[in-house]
């Protein structure tokens, strides 16, 4: 059952969600960007009822890519804050510079900057100062995460990719290391959106990208090229549940110490644009591995944990052929369907798909206006929802399995896959 939102006055732009004003219930972030998509330069909060929470700054375009904005409760008082890049009117700056875009951490509720500055290892970065980097495709995928890389009770810090850097700050935008990507040539780099994920059960977070895994410290754990058209990666559990570094290039699935656990190879993945892994099947124990196979394509392939390809499909095409996230539909106990493109796919037996209803035809560039898609359980039942949005349109759209549980909704809780949603690769 879908629910469709629109924010008072109505913002087109890329989104984010969260509890921001603390009331148990989800809250969407728009955020818009100028030169060319890359740096945000307006804010706009708004509830579930689509009551503006609260705005800042002023124009802007669709970002070119989701972009580094992030909503997470960094000191555990119930209200998340919002992490971002945002645009200083009082700094200059070339539109392929950085130098006028300063870190913040605002409060949720209000949208009142707590902290704001330039790290000097932000200044020092290659791509700060926009140094070649204008054409690069890397420069237009800079991302945030939030991370624990202190071990701390609650994940208080963040990643940076900008570029071919990696930043890690604190909670107080204090730098905690730096890292510089070895190889950075179009179709040879490493993951233009890193993962972060605990691989090792030592309460800290590594870094996944696909070519590297660096420990919390930003130290590599290993360095490897392992395959051409690395777009996908992944920390997950795996194998008779162990915690795996999953790499799209090549089919790749890797152990902490570097070992490679398995190897598709380029035979059977000559384009590894997307991954996801989680449990897709019930007639079988533990994790699959669903890839993007062949590129900007729809073909597919469902993978088990031996390396046996399972079943290979076909999803609906859509404007750019990325953007698939795994869903728990029927909650956590039960296999994850695949969304794509506005279609929900469950993969057990022959996969089929079925188009959302109600959906219109996307708005927007050819290869942009497309439906990114947040699963989160918004209801709180344990099941999770799709949160969908067209950055070139004004509306957010929810959809719910039926039967609607009333009552059993008691407050909203989000997760990594909330405040670290991948939306693309």
């Amino acid at each position: 059952m879908p629910k469709e939102l629109l924010s008072e006055g109505g913002w087109a732009g890329d989104l984010r969600i969260g509890d921001l004003d603390g009331d148990g219930q989800v809250d969407f972030l728009v955020f818009r960007s100028a030169d060319e998509g890359m740096k945000p330069c307006f804010l706009g909060a708004f509830s579930l009822s689509g009551r503006v929470l609260w705005q800042d700054g002023s124009g802007g375009d669709q970002p070119a890519r989701p972009g580094p904005v992030v909503i997470h409760d960094l000191d555990g008082d119930g209200g998340a804050e919002v992490v971002c890049f945002f645009v200083d009117p009082a700094r200059k700056a070339t539109a392929a510079s950085l130098e006028n875009v300063v870190i913040q951490v605002r409060e949720g509720r209000s949208g009142r900057v707590l902290r704001q500055g330039v790290p000097e290892a932000l200044r020092q970065a290659a791509g700060y100062r926009g140094e070649a980097l204008v054409a690069d495709s890397n420069w237009v995928h800079q991302r945030l995460l939030v991370a624990n890389f202190r071990g701390t009770a609650r994940p208080q810090d963040f990643l940076v990719k900008l570029g071919p850097t990696l930043l890690a700050f604190d909670d107080q935008l204090r730098t905690l290391w730096t890292y510089t990507i070895r190889w950075n040539e179009y179709g040879s780099c490493s993951a233009y959106i890193p993962a972060v994920g605990d691989i090792d059960g030592d309460g800290r977070d590594e870094v996944n990208g696909g070519y590297y895994l660096l420990d919390s410290r930003g130290r590599p754990r290993w360095e490897k090229q392992l395959a051409a058209n690395m777009d996908s990666v992944a920390i997950a559990p795996w194998d008779g549940g162990k915690v795996r570094a999953f790499c799209s290039g090549g089919g790749h699935v890797v152990a902490a110490d570097g070992r490679v656990v398995l190897r598709l190879g380029e035979k059977l993945v000559p384009h590894g644009q997307e991954l996801r892994v989680v449990d897709f099947t019930s007639d079988r124990p533990g994790a699959e591995m669903v890839v993007r196979w062949n590129g900007h394509e729809p073909d597919a392939m469902l993978v088990g944990s031996e390396g046996r390809i399972l079943r290979r499909f076909r999803l609906n095409p859509s404007p750019n052929n990325t953007g698939m996230e795994a869903v728990f539909w029927q909650g956590p106990d039960r296999p994850a369907a695949l969304y794509n493109g506005g279609w929900l796919w469950h993969l057990e037996g022959e996969p089929r798909g079925v188009p959302l209803p109600g959906l219109p035809k996307p708005k927007g560039p050819a290869k942009m206006g497309w439906f990114h898609a947040i699963p989160a359980d918004v209801c709180s039942d344990r099941r999770e929802e799709l949160v969908l949005y067209n950055p070139w349109d004004r509306f957010v759209w929810i959809y719910t399995p039926d039967p609607i549980r009333d009552g059993a909704f008691t407050s909203y809780k989000p997760g990594p896959r909330q405040y670290n949603a991948r939306l693309m690769d």
